[in-house]
């Protein structure tokens, strides 16, 4: 079986963070897209703190992996979008946590709202297997 490979060329700058440049996916891959997950607990609660949402969300992508019979190195693409600053330390701890040093293709950007006005946070993932 064909393995997802991951790249960071050597002709370009090298990435400011815990991700790779470039994600291939090996032919014949069945590519899954998933909706973007929230810091939301089974009760349905949001917590107020961000590094809450932040832990939530990725037991919930975590959770979502595994509902698919999916493991972290089918990752290939996280878009991550925050309405205020992150504290990388946690996130980082948190991302290693999942994915360890196999890093997927990754976007970040910061944005005014979400779609429910208490979410600081969301994380949409992409994968194929």
């Amino acid at each position: 079986m064909n393995k997802i490979t991951r790249l960071n060329p050597g002709n370009i700058p090298a990435p400011v963070g815990n991700y790779s440049h470039v994600t291939i996916i090996p032919k014949n891959s069945d590519l899954y897209t998933f909706s973007g997950q929230i810091g939301i607990d089974s009760t349905g609660n949001i917590p107020e703190d961000l590094n809450e949402q932040v832990a939530l969300t990725f037991k919930n992508i975590q959770q979502l992996l595994d509902s698919q019979d999916l493991i972290p190195d089918n990752v290939i693409k996280v878009n991550i979008w925050a309405t205020e600053e992150i504290d990388w330390e946690f996130f980082d701890k948190k991302w290693e946590t999942l994915f360890g040093q196999k890093y997927p293709s990754m976007t970040i950007a910061y944005i005014k709202a979400l779609g429910l006005p208490e979410l600081k946070i969301e994380i949409e993932i992409w994968a194929a297997k």
